[in-house]
């Protein structure tokens, strides 16, 4: 084992929701309990509780059900997106981005999405995937462009080429730009 890198092999991942946000609500009800004793009003005892717990209980709920369904890991074998996890076995390529310049949508646009839910998560980019199969899935993270390279390296595939033109290969210049 590696220093800095554990057994299980992760390449890339994101959480879908973090545990501190529970925290929030109980927080701001905290600060409202404390401006209440400095200002010397009637302190709301029970609806601050209440309000407190209530609200953390609901986030509670929500970062479970995040973690589950919008998390995504990467790892040497496989690439799991919320609830759905798929071999790298299975992935041929992993498609360009799509053109903002064009009007048309790309084919992999119009396809599944990974995981349970029927699109791709909100605040979430899809990345296009051809499997082995021929068939077109889409992928999507938060951070769509790590997730696209580490991807990337992860099948094998080769990067995708520049959209820049071909280098100036004129012979009256050298290598380092200068004229002869």
């Amino acid at each position: 084992m590696t220093e800095g890198r554990d057994d299980s092999g992760v390449l890339f991942a994101e959480p879908g929701a973090r545990w501190r946000t529970v925290a929030y609500g109980p927080i701001l009800c905290v600060i409202i309990l404390v401006i209440e004793l400095a200002t010397g009003s009637s302190v709301h005892w029970f609806a601050l509780v209440f309000c407190g717990s209530l609200i953390g209980m609901f986030v509670v709920l929500q970062v479970i059900a995040g973690q589950r369904h919008v998390s995504v890991e990467l790892t040497e074998s496989t690439l799991r997106d919320g609830t759905e996890t798929l071999p790298l076995s299975s992935i041929d390529a992993v498609l360009p981005e799509r053109d903002e310049d064009c009007w048309d949508d790309e084919d992999w646009e119009e396809a599944r999405a990974l995981g349970e839910l029927s699109g791709v998560p909100r605040r979430r980019t899809g990345i296009g995937l051809r499997l082995a199969d021929g068939s077109l899935v889409q992928a999507w993270a938060k951070d769509h462009r790590t997730l696209r390279t580490a991807l990337t390296a992860a099948i094998g595939q080769a990067p995708e080429p520049a959209d820049d033109p071909a280098p100036d290969t004129d012979d009256k210049h050298s290598e380092n730009g200068v004229d002869r």
